[in-house]
């Protein structure tokens, strides 16, 4: 009783004295990061499939947690979306063309109203792209959609509305996968 009385405490310790994260796999999403000063909690995420592949990981991070996809989008306050490749299949060409295919769902094929911040994100995004590669996505009212990969900034797209359409990929009324959508919701 004693030997279990004590692992109990031990392990309530230990998870007391380390940070809980967001297990997905080959990926490990922190519980929490920091946008611009401002502390955002994990709010969910999950494993996107293709073709019967986990491609990448991906965790929706905000400054309390919601669920409701709408008020996410639309809301101009800090968040961000980690995004870790798991799979050698994904490729620079590969990853950007589903964005762009997110695009054209979350803006209801119209993106004339953000063109050139589109433009401005795609010109940016050059680098190949390899398993383990690490994708962070945060965006700063005031100043837009930092882009960073594997901690260095790519660029800053400014914006609400594109930041609504980028978020909008996976959080819209199409998003690139319907239950990835709800785990990132917390559902």
């Amino acid at each position: 009783m004693v030997k279990k009385v004590l692992g109990i405490l031990l392990v309530s310790f230990f998870l007391a004295t380390t940070g809980f994260s967001l297990d997905l796999g080959k990926a490990n999403m922190p519980d929490t990061i920091s946008a611009g000063g401002t502390n955002l909690v994990i709010n969910g995420g999950g494993l996107r499939s293709k073709w019967m592949m986990k491609v990448y990981a991906i965790g929706l991070y905000l400054p309390q947690k919601s669920g409701n996809a709408q008020a996410i989008m639309s809301a101009d306050q800090p968040m961000a979306l980690k995004l870790q490749v798991t799979s050698g299949m994904v490729t620079k060409d590969k990853l950007l063309g589903a964005i762009k295919e997110g695009f054209e769902l979350s803006t209801g094929g119209n993106i004339a109203p953000i063109k050139a911040q589109y433009d401005q994100f795609f010109a940016a995004m050059t680098d190949e792209v390899k398993n383990g590669d690490v994708f962070d996505f945060i965006y700063l009212p005031g100043k837009g959609l930092q882009c960073i990969k594997n901690g260095a900034v790519k660029t800053t797209v400014a914006g609400l509305e594109f930041k609504k359409a980028y978020f909008g990929i996976w959080l819209g009324a199409k998003p690139a996968q319907a239950d990835l959508k709800d785990k990132m919701l917390g559902k």
